[in-house]
């Protein structure tokens, strides 16, 4: 079974940026310890807020978590920079990377807009057991749901 921000492209994507950025960090030498861990922190919010924002249910929350992993991907573009210019980076490595971030960038933004949703069955959540929110108790005293107020 496959969650729901697996099928998608930008997901997907971002899992790969992570796997780069991992294998780059593990390469690396020297004194630049705080920025390599920048990167991997950064790297990994990405595909994480995807996740996070495509599991919620109003538009305005999956737009906020959208924004937010466009911001960690633009902030590890500054990294890569600040990595070559350190010479910890290639300048030919920094420019292949920034082509998947790039294309993340893109994807985020759209799906960040306004009226932009991403649609998907719901089916894919449900189960043929008993429904877990199905109240059970016969407490006279419990609060009535509708009016808050208690019942006797």
């Amino acid at each position: 079974m496959a969650f729901s921000h697996e099928r998608l492209d930008v997901y997907r994507a971002a899992i790969e940026y992570v796997g780069w950025a991992h294998r780059l960090c593990m390469g690396l030498k020297g004194d630049q310890r705080s920025t390599k861990d920048q990167l991997l922190r950064a790297s990994q919010s990405i595909p994480l807020n995807i996740a996070e924002g495509n599991g919620k249910v109003t538009e305005a929350d999956r737009r906020r978590y959208f924004e937010i992993a466009r911001g960690s991907t633009l902030e590890c573009a500054a990294i890569q920079d600040v990595l070559e210019v350190c010479d910890m980076l290639s300048h030919e490595q920094n420019l292949e990377a920034k082509k998947l971030l790039d294309r993340l960038v893109a994807m985020l933004t759209k799906l960040g807009q306004r009226g932009y949703t991403v649609h998907e069955s719901r089916d894919i959540y449900s189960s043929t057991d008993a429904d877990a929110d199905a109240r059970t108790d016969t407490d006279t005293g419990a609060e009535n749901s509708r009016n808050g107020k208690r019942t006797r």
